[in-house]
């Protein structure tokens, strides 16, 4: 029961980074996302975005694993 609060203080942590880091476009618009812009139509992909995420979550994880 103990690590519960911590948990949410991490998630906390990580969501406050992921929309600073949103806000100020450090992520969300990298080179080789998809965007597409047909008349009123609009498409979006972030492809590189999603593997950028991928690969800092599971760094994090492996680190968070390591140390246990």
């Amino acid at each position: 029961m103990t690590d519960m609060p911590k948990l949410l203080i991490t998630v906390g942590i990580f969501f406050i980074v992921v929309g600073l880091a949103w806000k100020f476009h450090f992520i969300g618009r990298l080179p080789g996302d998809i965007f597409v812009k047909k008349g009123k139509v609009t498409f979006y992909f972030p492809v590189i975005t999603c593997i950028v995420i991928s690969i800092v979550l599971s760094f994090i994880m492996y680190v968070i694993n390591r140390f246990r």
